[in-house]
């Protein structure tokens, strides 16, 4: 049975349509914002997931609706793909270099929302017109729509791109390892998560 799902959101600020197939395929993302757009392209690329996104929204303001939204979607997305568990592999985590940055993200797709963040992207500094607090914005949206823990360590990092660039790439991987089809039953002592 195929993974897939499809979501609409129309709001007064953004208005998205997405897919998300957890067994691969081709990757689009279209918000209006270059750096997320390359940074959705690695959580797909890494991830093997088919994902297409396209977003329009209130971008004269700043991006922070528009990334924050698409965290939502892709999360209920997620969530819709994933049915009722069974057989997934649940935790994914994934440890990646890019250049002197290092991010470590792991993920339990427990059906619970926690985000745990210790990244040095919180200071209001942007790559190029990205603010670099929105990682911690798409984050949040994405574990709680998804109902997922999902924690990111950066022990080292100096160019915020590459902190950047590596955390996305961590979230791909360990994503692709948590969605897994390797067993038969929901991984849970209760039986269901």
């Amino acid at each position: 049975m195929p993974r897939i799902a499809r979501i609409q959101r129309k709001t007064k600020e953004t208005q998205i349509e997405l897919e998300l197939n957890l067994d691969g395929g081709a990757y689009v993302n279209k918000t209006g914002v270059g750096f997320f757009d390359h940074m959705l392209d690695h959580v797909a690329r890494h991830g093997r997931l088919g994902l297409t996104v396209t977003s329009t929204g209130d971008l004269h303001i700043d991006d922070h609706h528009t990334v924050e939204d698409v965290g939502i979607v892709l999360g209920q997305a997620l969530d819709k793909a994933l049915g009722d568990k069974k057989g997934i592999e649940r935790y994914g985590f994934a440890s990646v270099p890019m250049d002197e940055a290092l991010a470590r993200v792991s993920v339990d797709l427990s059906g619970r929302s926690a985000l745990v963040f210790a990244a040095p992207l919180d200071k209001g500094e942007k790559i190029g017109t990205f603010d670099v607090q929105l990682v911690r914005e798409f984050l949040t949206a994405f574990s709680q729509a998804g109902k997922f823990n999902c924690h990111v360590e950066v022990p080292t990092g100096i160019n915020l791109h590459h902190v950047s660039e590596a955390i996305f790439k961590g979230l791909g991987r360990a994503l692709r390892q948590a969605v897994a089809i390797t067993g038969t039953e929901v991984p849970s002592t209760k039986g269901t998560l």
